[in-house]
Order: structure tokens, then C-alpha cells, then sequence
């Protein structure tokens, strides 16, 4: 603190109180004016100061080499972590994880004697080099980072190991002078289409949705964490088992306003997915961000993935990763396109839809990237 700003902290505890109980409105009003002027000079420090230590800390997170590397962990030993726009741990090990060997990767960061504040840093890379198939039993630092990594963490509930559905991870790619790339198209393609004849029947199913506030912000988890233009979610109960050859037809007359006022011919396409296509789709959402370019990046991507996941195939609340995949696996997956009002189909847009694995429950996922 300067000792101007302090000089005025000081009048603001000392003076105004006995100057405003003398009637002196006027110095307590000038005081206020002098460090709302103080204040927003400071800010506008602080916003640069931020820019520029961003700008530096992507700079040496993206130029390959241990001595890159050295001199970014020195900065954030002993200044860091900053946890600042530009400089917080998800980005910073996503650009790492993006840049830099593993083996330099694992001897620098994660085979330290000493302690450090760097827990939060080693939780995000874990699983952003996981995600980019790095062999961790390869490096023994990175293998035994599962045992010693923190269990409050919101990574730790995450498998220490990739799931077979987790293949055909998508990233952005950056440079460092701050351009990169950013999503990709989603469109719906044909394999396993099936789209249900037309005309379709105009008439609303009597369903109803039951997804409570808990199952709905795990449903949207992963558009919500792109920040996406708009999602929603819905949960049905049937009151029998539905053989998953009946749900293509079901879908548009679900009472949901993703495909409310769909004509019996307008445009609504489905098909049925593997899980592994449906966790690329929900991934390369987190990971590339939508059209704004906006990501939760690949550590806090996944975790989102496997909570939307769990929402969507009706796993308990709480449960853990394994009961979660359990659910998930035996799950049928549908994805599906169509031209309600709600749908912009202009940039990301998509709708998918899970029947639970004792077929008595569809949960559907709709976004679309257009404010």
C-alpha cells in the first residue's frame, strides 16, 4: 500500500466519524471522492499488472524446454499461485499439458521433496496429460500421484485411469500470442440414424418432467460449464420398461421446450450413439468451448462430463465414479437434431437423450451455442 493510500485509510477511520458528528459533511464527502479516485486508479493498476503477468505466464507455459519450464515454476513458487483471469491452474496446466514433455512434466512439478502450494496445479495436469494418453505408469512421479494427491480435491472423485468410453479427447490449440483455435462443427451425420417417418403425430406425450434442482444442474453441467447460449434438462418417468427401438418416436412429443411446436414434417433427426460418441460430443463442449471460445478446459472439463453423465443415466446422487459408470454403460444413448423454435442450429446445437438402464426413465440434455 503507497502512503497516499494509506495516509487516506487512516483519515477514513480517524476523522470521519468526529467530522461528520461536527456537521463537517463536507470533508467526509471529499474524503470519499478522494479515494474513489484513489480506488479507481489502483483498479486500473491492478488490470494491467494482471494482463501483463498473464501474458508472461502463457508465454512461458507454451515455449517448449526445461528452461520455459523452470522459470515458470520459480514464478509460481515463489509469487504463485495467482489464481487470477489468465493465470488460474485449470488454464495453466491445460497449457502445459499442451506444450511440455511429460517426463519434464513429472521430474519438475511432481518429484519434489519439499512441500509447496502447487497441489491444486498437479490435480489439473494429472488428468489433463491422462486425457492426451500419456502412459502415468510410464513415470513413476505421475503413477503415484493417485496415492498422495489431496482427497478433498474436486479431481479426486475422478477414476485415476481413463474409462474405455473416454477416447477421442478434442483440445484447443493455442500459441502465444494469445490466438488459438476453438470448437468444431457437431452436426449430427448418419450413422445409426433413426428418424421417425413423417407426418409424425402432433400429439404431446402426457409424461411429465420430475428432474428435481439437483438432477437438473448435473444434466447441464457440461454446457453450462462453456457457457453456452442456452441448455436444459429433462427428466421422465415411464410407467413400464420401454424397448429403445420406441424411443426415437417418443422424443419430439415429450412435453419439452426444446421441441415444442415442431410441425409432424419439420426437420427432427435422431440416432442411436455409443456412449464413447456421446462423451466426445459432451467433451469437445468443455474442452473447445462454443463459439465464444469460452472453456471449462480438460481437468474440470472431465468432471463435468462424468457429472452430466451421471444425471443423464440416473445414477444416485453422490454416487461414486465406478456406480456412475455402471449406470452410464448400461444406458442407451440417443443424439438428436431438430428444428423447433428453440434450436438455433447456427453454430453448436444438440439434443441427447438417455434411456436408464432398467428402461424406465429418459433424461434429456439439450443445448445450443445462440444467445
Amino acid at each position: 500500500m503507497n502512503n497516499e493510500a494509506h495516509d487516506l485509510q487512516r483519515l477514513a477511520w480517524e476523522q470521519a466519524i468526529p467530522r461528520a458528528r461536527q456537521g463537517d459533511m463536507g470533508y467526509v464527502g471529499e474524503l470519499g471522492a478522494r479515494l474513489a479516485q484513489g480506488l479507481d486508479a489502483a483498479a486500473k493498476q491492478v488490470s494491467a499488472y494482471t494482463d501483463g503477468l498473464a501474458r508472461v505466464v502463457r508465454i512461458l507455459a507454451l515455449t517448449p524446454g526445461r528452461d520455459s519450464l523452470t522459470e515458470l515454476i520459480r514464478l509460481l513458487d515463489e509469487h504463485g499461485p495467482f489464481g487470477r483471469a489468465g493465470t488460474g491452474e485449470p488454464l495453466v496446466a491445460s497449457l502445459l499439458a499442451e506444450a511440455h514433455r511429460p517426463a519434464d512434466l513429472a521430474e519438475l512439478l511432481y518429484d519434489r521433496a519439499e512441500r509447496d502450494e502447487l497441489d491444486e496445479l498437479r490435480s489439473c495436469l494429472f488428468h489433463e496429460l491422462l486425457l492426451r494418453g500419456v502412459d502415468m505408469a510410464a513415470l513413476r512421479p505421475l503413477r503415484d500421484w493417485p496415492a498422495s494427491r489431496p482427497g478433498w480435491h474436486f479431481l479426486s472423485w475422478l477414476p485415476a485411469d481413463l474409462r474405455p468410453f473416454e477416447s477421442g479427447a478434442r483440445f484447443p490449440s493455442r500459441s502465444i500470442d494469445g490466438g488459438g483455435t476453438g470448437s468444431g462443427s457437431t452436426r449430427l451425420g448418419e450413422e445409426g440414424r433413426l428418424d421417425p417417418p413423417t407426418p409424425r403425430t402432433t400429439e404431446r406425450s402426457p409424461l411429465r418432467d420430475i428432474a428435481t434442482a439437483e438432477v437438473h444442474e448435473a444434466i447441464v453441467a457440461v454446457p453450462e460449464g462453456a457457457e453456452f447460449g442456452n441448455s436444459g434438462a429433462w427428466v421422465f418417468a415411464l410407467d413400464e420398461p420401454l424397448d429403445p427401438s420406441l424411443v426415437p418416436a417418443l422424443v419430439p412429443t415429450l412435453p419439452m421446450p426444446c421441441v415444442a411446436g415442431l410441425g409432424p414434417t419439420a426437420r427432427f433427426e435422431i440416432a442411436r450413439r455409443p456412449l464413447e460418441d456421446i462423451w466426445q460430443i459432451l467433451f469437445s463442449t468443455v474442452s473447445m468451448g462454443g463459439c465464444y471460445g469460452r472453456q471449462a478446459l480438460g481437468a474440470f472439463g472431465r468432471r463435468k462430463v462424468w457429472w452430466s453423465l451421471a444425471g443423464l443415466s440416473g445414477a444416485p446422487l453422490g454416487a461414486s465414479a465406478e456406480e456412475v459408470e455402471r449406470y452410464a454403460v448400461q444406458s442407451t444413448w440417443f443424439r438428436f437434431e431438430c428444428d423447433s423454435g428453440w434450436f438455433h442450429n447456427e453454430f453448436q446445437d444438440y439434443g441427447i437423450a438417455a434411456l436408464s438402464p432398467d428402461r424406465r426413465r429418459i433424461a434429456v440434455l439439450a443445448a445450443t451455442d445462440t444467445d
